[in-house]
C-alpha cells in the first residue's frame, strides 16, 4: 500500500489534478501490482515562492510544472523502485506534460506495523491484509 503525496505549484485545474492522480496510479499498478483500489493519493498545492528545488549541480533548470512525489511504502526492491519511477516520468510526460527535469521522486520507507487503514487497528499485523 504505497501513500502518494503530491507537492505542485497553485494553478492546475481540478481536470489537470485527476489526471495526474490518475496518471500516477497507473504507474502504481505497473511497477507495485497493487489491488486497483489500493489507491492512497494527497495533493498540497503551494506557492511559487514555498518550493525551491535546484538541481543538486546536475545543470537543468525546472519550470512552475514541477511535481514532486513522496512515495511512502512498505519496503520494494529496487527493481519496482526503478520501474515505478520511470513508469511515473513516462505517465506525467505523455498525461500531463510534465517534463523530466520537472519531476522529482522520494520514497520513504516503513514496516507493516506502520500502517491503519481504519478504527486505529493495524491490520497488517491482525492478518486482515
Amino acid at each position: 500500500m504505497p501513500l502518494l503525496t503530491f507537492d505542485v505549484i497553485q494553478g492546475r485545474s481540478e481536470a489537470e489534478l485527476r489526471t495526474l492522480l490518475d496518471a500516477a496510479h497507473r504507474a502504481v499498478l505497473t511497477a507495485f501490482k497493487v489491488p486497483p483500489r489500493d489507491r492512497y493519493q494527497i495533493v498540497h498545492e503551494n506557492k511559487r515562492y514555498q518550493m525551491v528545488f535546484q538541481d543538486t549541480g546536475l545543470g537543468f533548470e525546472r519550470s512552475d510544472n514541477l511535481v514532486m512525489v513522496r512515495v511512502y511504502t512498505s519496503p520494494r526492491s529496487e527493481e519496482q523502485k526503478s520501474l515505478f519511477m520511470a513508469e511515473l516520468a513516462r505517465e506525467l510526460r505523455e498525461q500531463c506534460g510534465v517534463q523530466g527535469h520537472d519531476l522529482m521522486i522520494s520514497f520513504i520507507t516503513n514496516s507493516k506495523g506502520d500502517w491503519s487503514f481504519a478504527d486505529g487497528e493495524a491490520q497488517y499485523l491482525t492478518g486482515k491484509l
